[in-house]
């Protein structure tokens, strides 16, 4: 079987169901930036010590479900789907990791280590999904619980990030206004 089926060599796509879409459709660009965060986070995965790589993978699943989420624009009931429960992990996750980091006092300035930059890109990547996530929302129904988890893994990523410039022994750089 090839992977190329020329079938969008005219600007057009499928979702799901096969209904064919404008590939700038904002169905397509939620789903295509988790997608773009999903590869991503392999990159932060690849880069993390052994001990965080099943917590991330386990995550990288979750982001599968909501790239599948919102490629369904018929609302099939037989695909998983994101839960509180994915939520709750994500804020035990951080909770787990801000025991360790000293208070925040300032903004943090990205930088010190290739796994703390990844981190914070895909913190960034992270964000424009959810904007992206947002702007499909405004016309298609979604499930709540994929926003509240977007919105959390920004905050996992920050914290993560954070955590891995402690561990690594990483000076994190506070931006201060002069």
């Amino acid at each position: 079987m090839k992977i190329y089926t020329r079938t969008g060599d005219n600007g057009k796509t499928s979702l799901l169901s096969g209904k064919r879409v404008d590939k700038h459709d904002k169905r397509i660009i939620a789903y295509g930036s988790v997608d773009e965060l999903n590869s991503l986070m392999g990159i932060v995965r690849d880069f993390s010590p052994k001990k965080y790589q099943n917590e991330i993978f386990k995550i990288q699943n979750k982001l599968m479900i909501i790239a599948s989420q919102l490629s369904n624009d018929k609302n099939y009931k037989n695909l998983p789907n994101i839960s509180i429960k994915d939520t709750e992990f994500l804020e035990n996750a951080i909770d787990r990791m801000t025991i360790e980091l000293d208070p925040l006092k300032n903004f943090i300035i990205p930088g010190g280590n290739k796994l703390v930059s990844f981190t914070h890109l895909a913190r960034c990547v992270c964000r424009r999904a959810e904007v992206n996530i947002t702007e499909l929302k405004e016309k298609e129904d979604l499930n709540r619980e994929i926003l509240l988890f977007i919105n959390r893994l920004s905050d996992y990523l920050f914290t993560l990030a954070r955590f891995f410039s402690k561990m690594l022994k990483i000076n994190e750089l506070k931006w201060n206004v002069e």
